[in-house]
């Protein structure tokens, strides 16, 4: 555009420049005329791209991302492989604590029936003589009341709880019917025999009681 401004503004001075111009005129035209024209190649000059400057500078960009999105891949990638290696030993970890307490969970459990073991050896230690079979008897009878009372303490210790249903209303889910018993003096239903013990642990029947439960009598 300031060409085409240059290039009118030159006609013009031609035209003042004419026949019937002075040389002075003449002068200021020649030299207006080859500044307008020095001007008109500048202006081109000037807005002729330089073609690679432009497409280097994204190309440098593009680079640059790359470059920061491989570094952002590798520190993710080293974080993935470092959590997957604590999660692994973290397994490993639990599967031995596992292992180790099924295999000595009742380590404690053991222990106290060792002493029970003690009670039983020393109760039935030593030969038995004619003339002091008495004494032995008496021993053994007070060593295996001892045990008892031991057993039973370990027993509780432990969570393990003898159900004895004397005078209970039957339970289905803690006793075992062995056999009916005429209800004489009770109501139906009531346990009035029990043939073998029954255990909880931690309120858990692990063994029903057997028992006999009273049944009312047909005439």
């Amino acid at each position: 555009m300031a060409g085409r401004w240059f290039l009118a503004a030159t006609r013009t001075l031609q035209r003042f420049a004419g026949p019937g111009a002075t040389g002075r005129d003449r002068g200021w035209t020649l030299a207006f005329s080859m500044a307008a024209q020095s001007s008109e190649g500048e202006a081109y000059g000037s807005t002729d791209p330089s073609g690679e400057s432009g497409p280097l500078s994204a190309e440098e960009a593009l680079e640059h991302k790359a470059l920061r999105l491989q570094e952002e891949v590798r520190d993710l990638t080293e974080r993935y492989q470092k959590a997957l290696a604590d999660s692994e030993h973290v397994r490993r970890r639990t599967q031995k604590f596992v292992e180790d307490a099924k295999i000595f969970g009742i380590q404690s459990f053991c222990k106290d029936l060792v002493e029970i073991a003690d009670i039983l050896e020393k109760a039935t230690a030593g030969e038995t003589e004619a003339g002091d079979q008495k004494t032995t008897l008496k021993k053994v009878f007070e060593g295996l009341s001892l045990l008892q009372a031991k057993l039973q303490n370990v027993f509780a210790k432990h969570g393990l709880q003898k159900m004895t249903p004397i005078g209970d209303k039957y339970d289905p889910y803690d006793h075992e019917i062995v056999c009916h018993i005429p209800a004489d003096g009770v109501q139906p239903g009531t346990v009035t025999l029990v043939t073998q013990n029954g255990y909880k642990l931690h309120g858990r029947t692990i063994r029903p009681a057997q028992v006999g439960v009273a049944v009312e009598t047909q005439e």
